[in-house]
């Protein structure tokens, strides 16, 4: 009898909502009805947030949205024997008709995400043994070995886990290549390598020959060892201590889990977070994933490997004989083989590593068509849809995963649809400007309070369109081409480590000044037309406010496209610890109050500290939380500053054996709670209104910014002498 009332429930709900989305109102009605739903959004969003109202106030939020659409499908498509309007007509109602597709899984994966877990406590007894992989191509041995020396401090007994790095750019291949130099270089890093490894006391493994990428590389690894656990770590990922004691208890709890996967927290910013300096203090761009769509993922059972940071069971990974290889990007295609083997995952939404994100904007967008490509073959070859095996809501999550990544296509039509009316003159909608307004405006309203509903800690307001907009400009060529030739694309990796040491616009960065002039060059058609051709001035208006709306986005991306210099890698850490600094053989007791990859501040304390010039020779001396020996860590002094406290010194690390990595590595990744704590210093959510004024601020002062570099770069390289020139301002 419930699941009966519980299906007329539903049935009742469906066919309320089919009246509501079809029946025929006023524009005026419309516009009060919408404003009755955004008012409703607003008062459940303040006061009460989560359960059932929350569930209530995206239903009604999702009623205006189809009724849109439904408007846009019986009303305003022109009609296919005016072949010239209704070929764009029809690419923006189907750009439309995704957006919307994509809201509706977005709401079935997130709309209630799994709570934060707590990790299982297990006795040594039962702690499983654990194989640690650092998967590596072309990463400099200095990056190696701060991420080696983290994973060898872990808190976990030292004959339960084995640290192994698996260096691809040192094969058999490669040291015997035709390539004389290349052969070199590739004898060079196995020995330098080998060395390092040996000395942190980590295992090095190469393999004969480069087959299928980091997947085979990670499958030599399974080949080679036999713990009961896997985790991978990226070359750049380096883990907390307390990693593993984080995650191997959640496999004692279910025997058949294949995966137990984490955050990848970012220690320095992205491109945009750099060039835009929001970094510390708005939300990274992979926090609205980690911090609420894994979670979201996680409570249907479909939280998928994300290629680091995360623990997998051995005996899962036979079944697939490994990890999987027909995409270049293995770690989705994995997870999807192994659910559908009736393996489940988990999700734990903690910062445990600490990586680095890619530096330039070239780079970035590497790594993003790298991911588009990827996600691309896996729904062209394993097809979730007809994947048998998996739950109807974990079909429902990987549509919803790689589905995303067909944002460049619709993003790119909703760009130029604008240009068709303005420029070329073409009615790609029949409706009048009050038609269009009053429907436009209610839908977007909605969609914005949402997404802020559903994601306004993680993602701010016009944020999520800046990234997909400075993405799809590259990433529509590089998804057309896999389309077209699914077979093609190889994995290439990230660079990693990259420093700035001037201020520049990007070498790839031409397209986007491009496409802002013509944007500019519509803006001024649409004053002309609506003084020349008054009868259709009021939908010319509408439209140009929409082109007008894009040239700001599109504005703002000139100064993400406008490199900022930066030599500083990484991001530094608050900390405390007590220490000793040794200058010229004197013990001083002090502090390290922050720290990163590179270096520290040191505020040492005594009233007889002597001056000393930048470039001298110190050490720090501290205890190590891991079991590891005390001894000197080398520093260079970058600069000082004497106040009421002492004197704080800036210092560069010097370091010239493993164990001096190892000390660093104990500085920098003891203590995962810094990262949580600034992650949620940057959590907090500016409404709608507030998000989108401060949108605007960074928009027109980026745009001026980024015309400045680019007139600049011109100027510089006019009256250079044929050598590379680049903008100094900043």
């Amino acid at each position: 009898m419930g699941k009966a009332w519980i299906a007329a429930l539903w049935g009742i709900t469906g066919a309320l909502t089919v009246f509501l989305i079809t029946l025929p109102i006023s524009l005026q009605a419309h516009l009060i009805a919408g404003s009755i739903v955004v008012l409703v959004i607003i008062l459940l969003k303040l006061f009460a947030p989560v359960g059932v109202p929350r569930l209530i106030a995206l239903s009604l939020g999702s009623t205006i949205v189809l009724r849109y659409i439904y408007w846009r499908t019986t009303s305003t498509l022109p009609p296919i024997s005016q072949i010239e309007d209704f070929i764009p007509g029809i690419m923006l109602y189907l750009a439309e008709l995704y957006s919307v597709g994509m809201l509706c899984l977005s709401l079935f994966v997130v709309s209630s995400p799994a709570p934060p877990r707590t990790a299982p406590a297990l006795t040594p007894e039962q702690l499983p043994t654990v194989d640690v992989f650092v998967p590596t191509y072309n990463e400099d041995a200095s990056l190696l070995a701060s991420t080696l020396a983290a994973a060898k401090a872990m808190d976990y007994p030292a004959d339960k886990f084995t640290v192994w790095l698996l260096d691809d750019g040192g094969t058999d291949q490669k040291c015997h290549q035709d390539d004389p130099l290349g052969a070199q270089e590739a004898q060079n890093r196995r020995r330098e390598l080998g060395e390092l490894c040996e000395g942190l006391g980590v295992r090095y493994l190469t393999r004969r020959r480069n087959e299928h990428a980091k997947a085979g590389n990670l499958n030599n690894g399974l080949a080679n060892s036999t713990g009961e656990l896997v985790a991978v770590f990226d070359a750049d990922h380096a883990p907390a201590r307390s990693f593993l004691h984080e995650t191997v208890g959640y496999f004692r709890q279910d025997e058949r889990l294949f995966l137990v996967q984490t955050p990848h927290f970012f220690i320095n910013p992205d491109p945009l977070e750099r060039n835009l300096d929001t970094f510390d203090h708005m939300p990274s761009e992979n926090e609205m994933f980690y911090g609420i769509i894994q979670r979201g993922l996680d409570k249907w059972d479909g939280a998928f490997f994300c290629g680091s940071a995360a623990l997998l069971r051995r005996e899962a990974l036979a079944e697939t004989n490994g990890f999987s290889g027909i995409s270049i990007t293995e770690d989705c295609e994995t997870a999807l083989e192994l659910h559908s083997r009736g393996w489940h995952s988990v999700y734990v939404d903690k910062p445990l590593i600490a990586g680095l994100q890619p530096e330039t904007f070239a780079s970035f967008i590497g790594q993003r068509s790298r991911w588009a490509q990827g996600m691309y073959q896996i729904l062209r070859f394993r097809f979730p849809p007809l994947k048998r095996g998996i739950t109807f809501a974990q079909r429902l999550c990987y549509m919803s995963s790689m589905l995303f990544w067909f944002f460049p296509i619709s993003r790119m039509i909703f760009l130029i649809s604008p240009l068709f009316y303005l420029v070329f003159g073409l009615e790609i909608f029949n409706a009048s400007g009050a038609e269009f307004l009053a429907y436009t405006s209610t839908y977007m309203l909605v969609n914005l309070l949402m997404q802020n509903y559903l994601y306004g800690r993680y993602r701010w307001p016009w944020i999520s369109e800046l990234y997909e907009y400075i993405q799809s400009v590259y990433l529509l060529p590089a998804l057309l081409s896999v389309m077209m030739n699914p077979r093609k694309p190889t994995f290439k990796v990230t660079a990693k480590g990259e420093t700035l040491t001037e201020s520049h616009v990007s070498e790839i960065g031409k397209p986007f000044f491009i496409l802002f002039g013509l944007m500019t060059l519509a803006a001024v058609l649409t004053v002309w037309r609506v003084i020349n051709d008054p009868f259709t001035a009021d939908v010319t208006a509408v439209v140009g406010g929409w082109n007008i709306l894009n040239m700001i986005i599109a504005g703002c991306a000139l100064g993400v496209v406008s490199e900022r210099q930066n030599r500083r890698r990484t991001h530094r850490v608050n900390l405390f610890r007590r220490c000793e600094f040794i200058l010229d053989d004197v013990s001083y007791p002090a502090v390290v109050e922050d720290v990163s990859i590179g270096g520290a501040s040191v505020r040492a304390a005594g009233a007889n500290l002597p001056q000393v010039e930048r470039g001298k020779m110190a050490a720090i001396r501290f205890k190590p939380q891991a079991d590891i020996e005390v001894s000197d860590l080398p520093v260079q002094i970058r600069n000082m500053k004497r106040d009421g406290n002492g004197q704080l010194f800036g210092c560069q690390f010097e370091a010239q054996v493993p164990l001096h990595h190892r000390l660093i590595a104990d500085l920098m990744f003891a203590n995962a709670a810094e990262w949580s704590k600034f992650q949620e210093s940057r959590r907090y959510n500016p409404g709608v209104l507030r998000g989108t004024f401060r949108f605007l601020v960074i928009a027109l002062y980026q745009t001026g910014r980024g015309l400045s570099y680019f007139l600049r770069l011109n100027k510089i390289s006019r009256s250079s002498t044929g050598q590379p020139a680049a903008a100094k301002s900043s």
